[in-house]
C-alpha cells in the first residue's frame, strides 16, 4: 500500500529510469538508417577498429554507445537470411533488435539487471553491451549455467559478431591451458560460472604469470543472474589435492553405520541435512568397535569420519544428489540437474559416499584454494545481469552487488498467462494434478516440458504419466549424453 502511495506521489522509478534511455533509443534508429545507405558489408571490420581506436584515444563508451548499437543492428538486419552452423545444425539468422531490446541492452551496459519476459530474445540484447564494451579491448565475459547454452549461444551469436570483425571464444570443462588461454584473449569469451571460478582460482595457484589465462576481470553478463548470483550465491568452488591418509577406514565405517536406526541410533535434519548420533547410537558405535570411549579413544579424526560415513548413508542418496557411472561416484549439481564429472564433496564425504556405494574410493583431499561466486563475481569493475524473474531479488542484488533491476516491457503486450503457483496439501496431490493437466493437454495435441528439482522425481512422474497411458521421453543426469535431438521429437520432457 505505501510503496503505491509514493509511486503515485513519486512517480515509478523504473519508468523514469526507461524515459532516460528513449531519446537514445530514436538517435541508434536514425544512425542504423544512415548505416543502411552508406556502409558495405565489408566496412564493418573496419568501423570496429575505428571504434577501438577512439576508446584507446580516450572517447567513453557511452559516447561511442549510438554508433555501436546502430551497428550491431544494422549488422543483423544485413545478415538475415545468412545461414552458419549452430550445434551441428544450420541456422538462418532472422533477427533485428526491437526497441526494447535496445533499452535492455543499454540497462545492461549501465551495469544493471536487465528483467526480460521469457521469449523477449536476451540472448540477442546481450550482443550490443558486449559489442560495445569488447572495444576496450580488456575482454567481456558472458556467463551462462552450462555447457550447452555457452556453446550454442557463441555459435549463434558468433555469426554476427565475426560480421562486426570480433573473436569469440568459448570455455567449457575439459580444455587444456593452450585452449583456455586463446579463448580469454578473444573479444568475447562464453563460458559456464563453474569454469570462470575456476579459471580465477587456478590462475591464483600459478607461479609463473605465462601459466595464468585469464585477463582482467573488467565486464562481465550473466545470464539466469537470480540463479547464479542468489541461489547459487553462496555455494563454494574448491581446488584440492589427495591427503596421504589410508582409505581402508571408509569401508570400516560404511560397514558399520548401515546397523543404525533412524530416531533410535541418530537423528536426521534436512533444512540442514545434517545426521547427529544419539546416545544410544554413540553405545552402539562404541560396542561395534571395541571402544569404551569413542571420543577419547578414536579422537577427532575417528569420530569426524564416522560422522561422515553416517551423512552419506542417511542423506545422500543416490540419483538424487549423486550417480554412479563406470564405478565413480558423480556429483549431480542441484540448480541444473547436470552432472558434475571431476568434482567431488570435500572433507571426506565423497570418500564416504564412495565405500558406501562399494566403489574405489580415492586418497581423501586437502582444499588448496576456494572462492564462492558471490566473491567471485563481485571483483568485477562492472556486472550486468538479465533473467525473466529478478524483481522479486531486486533488495538482495541491490545490497549484495550494487545491482538495479530495470523491467523492460515487452515488445507486443502480453497474451500469455502467467498463473500464480498452485499449492497443494501433499507431494502427492501435486504430481496427480499435474498428470492430470499433461493428460488433458496431451489430448489437445499440446507439447509440455516439466521441470522438476532432482533425478527422483522425474522417474516418479514417468511413472505416473506411463501409468496414466502418456507417451514422453524422460532427460535427466542419468541420460546426460542422450543426444539432443529428442528435445524436437518428444511429446513431453522433464
Amino acid at each position: 500500500m505505501l510503496t503505491k502511495i509514493l509511486t503515485k506521489i513519486f512517480g515509478d522509478p523504473n519508468e523514469k529510469e526507461l524515459k532516460r534511455f528513449w531519446p537514445l533509443v530514436h538517435k541508434i534508429n536514425e544512425i542504423e538508417k544512415k548505416y543502411q545507405e552508406t556502409l558495405k558489408d565489408e566496412y564493418f571490420p573496419a568501423k570496429t577498429e575505428e571504434f577501438k581506436k577512439r576508446v584507446a584515444e580516450g572517447e567513453s563508451l557511452d559516447d561511442i554507445l549510438p554508433e555501436a548499437f546502430a551497428l550491431v543492428k544494422n549488422a543483423c538486419r544485413r545478415l538475415v537470411g545468412k545461414k552458419w552452423p549452430v550445434r551441428n545444425h544450420e541456422i538462418a539468422w532472422d533477427m533485428i533488435p526491437y526497441d526494447v531490446q535496445l533499452l535492455g541492452g543499454m540497462v545492461l551496459h549501465k551495469g544493471k539487471i536487465s528483467e526480460m519476459k521469457t521469449g523477449e530474445g536476451k540472448t540477442l540484447v546481450c550482443t550490443l553491451p558486449i559489442y560495445l564494451n569488447a572495444l576496450a579491448g580488456k575482454g567481456v565475459f558472458l556467463v551462462t549455467v552450462n555447457d550447452y547454452l555457452a556453446q550454442r549461444d557463441a555459435e549463434w551469436m558468433g555469426g554476427l559478431y565475426k560480421f562486426l570483425g570480433m573473436s569469440v571464444g568459448i570455455i567449457i570443462h575439459g580444455q587444456s591451458h593452450e585452449q583456455k588461454k586463446q579463448a580469454y584473449n578473444c573479444d568475447i569469451t562464453y563460458g559456464t560460472n563453474n569454469e570462470f571460478g575456476f579459471d580465477y582460482l587456478r590462475d591464483n595457484m600459478a607461479t609463473d604469470a605465462s601459466h595464468m589465462v585469464q585477463r582482467e576481470l573488467s565486464y562481465a553478463i550473466v545470464d539466469e543472474v537470480d540463479s547464479i548470483l542468489i541461489d547459487e550465491a553462496r555455494t563454494p568452488l574448491i581446488i584440492s589435492s589427495p591427503a596421504e591418509e589410508s582409505t581402508e577406514k571408509y569401508s570400516k565405517y560404511s560397514r558399520l553405520v548401515p546397523q543404525l536406526a533412524e530416531k533410535d541410533d541418530y537423528v536426521i535434519d534436512e533444512k540442514l541435512r545434517t545426521a547427529t548420533l544419539t546416545e544410544t547410537g554413540i553405545a552402539k558405535m562404541e560396542k561395534l568397535l571395541g571402544m569404551e570411549n569413542i571420543y577419547a579413544e578414536g579422537g577427532f579424526e575417528e569420530v569426524h569420519h564416522l560422522e561422515q560415513a553416517l551423512k552419506a548413508q542417511a542423506i545422500f542418496k543416490n540419483d538424487i544428489d549423486y550417480v554412479v557411472k563406470d564405478g565413480e561416484v558423480i556429483i549431480v549439481d542441484e540448480f541444473t540437474g547436470r552432472l558434475m564429472p571431476g568434482r567431488r564433496y570435500s572433507d571426506g564425504l565423497h570418500q564416504a559416499i564412495e565405500a558406501k556405494e562399494n566403489v574405489e574410493v580415492q586418497r581423501e583431499s586437502r582444499t588448496l584454494a576456494t572462492v564462492s561466486f558471490q566473491n567471485y563475481f563481485r571483483l568485477f569493475k562492472k556486472l550486468g545481469g538479465m533473467t525473466g524473474t529478478a524483481l522479486t531479488e531486486a533488495e538482495e542484488f541491490s545490497k549484495i552487488y550494487k545491482l538495479d533491476t530495470i523491467v523492460i516491457p515487452t515488445n507486443k503486450a502480453m497474451i500469455r498467462k502467467d498463473h500464480p503457483d498452485a499449492v497443494y496439501k501433499n507431494q502427492r496431490g501435486k504430481f496427480m494434478a499435474a498428470v492430470s493437466k499433461v493428460k488433458e493437454l496431451h489430448a489437445k495435441g499440446q507439447p509440455v516440458l516439466i521441470g522438476t528439482i532432482s533425478i527422483e522425481k522425474s522417474e516418479m512422474l514417468s511413472k505416473l504419466l506411463t501409468a496414466s497411458g502418456v507417451p514422453h521421453t524422460v532427460l535427466n543426469a542419468k541420460f546426460h549424453e542422450k543426444d539432443l535431438a529428442l528435445w524436437k521429437s518428444a511429446d513431453f520432457l522433464f
